[in-house]
């Protein structure tokens, strides 16, 4: 299968080696060296590499010749790693290529994920047509690290695309805070709101988005009542009270801010179509089909 992927011998001989290389190194854990005599090691250095140029072939290039085929409405398509979310116009394009994306899979002995996998209603027409039918709201799903719901804007009343973080994902990642906090805590203050400040700035980088300014603050207190603990446990003679850390986080720690634009401002952005000459007429993503105002 890498022939297959990487090219032929004369063009690619070289990558061909390094890559077989890498999958007969194995993997070395808590001291323990363990082959693997198929697939691609877990946890190796080149396993996103490789599995991002095969699920290239496997799934880029044959949606890409699924949509110019056989989808009758448009079709829109984001895949990062082995995470994927794919719209439909129609229903109908959404279960013929659910059922055609299993077999081709299987081709390499592959699967989808049962657990993660769904169709759902969802996009500016999924509430109307969900209430013509009697249902409730549209479903939300989770795609990297984020929630996506239906929404709509407080004055107009149209559709628009909310992302807030994934709730799952907060416990874990204030878990992992929280014990470098306690592991830190004997350090100079600066240094830990230096430290602290810098994560913070890394959260907010991702997940600032519009919409999503609350779960930010929620974040931003978790980590001070962390730090304030763990500043606490430093001596049973603790002077660390709420109004000496209100002053080191006003201090130290960034104030969640929207650091992202909206999704249609992003891609007007990156695909500009306003020229006059532009043969092809400007086109905006929306989820669940339908014209762009």
């Amino acid at each position: 299968m890498a022939g297959q992927v990487f090219g032929a011998p004369d063009r690619g001989s070289q990558v061909l080696g390094l890559v077989q290389k890498w999958l007969a190194a194995g993997v070395i854990e808590s001291e323990s060296w363990t082959a693997f005599d198929e697939g691609v090691p877990q946890g190796a250095a080149a396993s996103p590499l490789l599995a991002n140029v095969y699920a290239h072939y496997v799934f880029d290039l044959w949606v890409h010749q699924w949509r110019e085929r056989h989808a009758r409405g448009d079709m829109i398509v984001v895949r990062f790693a082995d995470d994927a979310v794919v719209g439909f116009e129609y229903r109908e394009d959404a279960e013929r290529f659910w059922g055609e994306l299993r077999g081709r899979l299987a081709k390499f002995n592959l699967e989808l994920n049962a657990e993660k996998t769904r169709l759902i209603e969802f996009g500016r027409f999924a509430v109307r047509d969900r209430a013509a039918r009697g249902l409730g709201k549209p479903e939300t799903f989770r795609f990297l690290g984020f929630t996506h719901i239906c929404a709509k804007t407080r004055k107009s009343g149209r559709f628009k695309l909310k992302r807030i973080t994934d709730s799952k994902r907060v416990p874990v990642k204030l878990r992992a805070l929280k014990g470098e906090i306690k592991r830190r805590r004997h350090l100079p203050i600066p240094e830990q709101g230096r430290w602290l400040a810098s994560v913070l700035r890394g959260h907010y980088q991702y997940y600032a988005v519009p919409e999503n300014t609350k779960a930010l603050r929620v974040f931003r207190h978790q980590a001070v009542r962390h730090w304030m603990r763990a500043l606490r446990r430093r001596s049973q003679r603790t002077t660390v009270t709420w109004e000496r850390m209100s002053r080191l986080e006003t201090r130290w720690l960034p104030t969640p801010r929207i650091l992202h634009p909206w999704p249609e401002q992003r891609f007007r952005r990156h695909h500009p179509r306003q020229e006059p000459s532009a043969v092809v007429p400007h086109a905006g993503i929306c989820a669940g089909g339908g014209p762009n105002p």
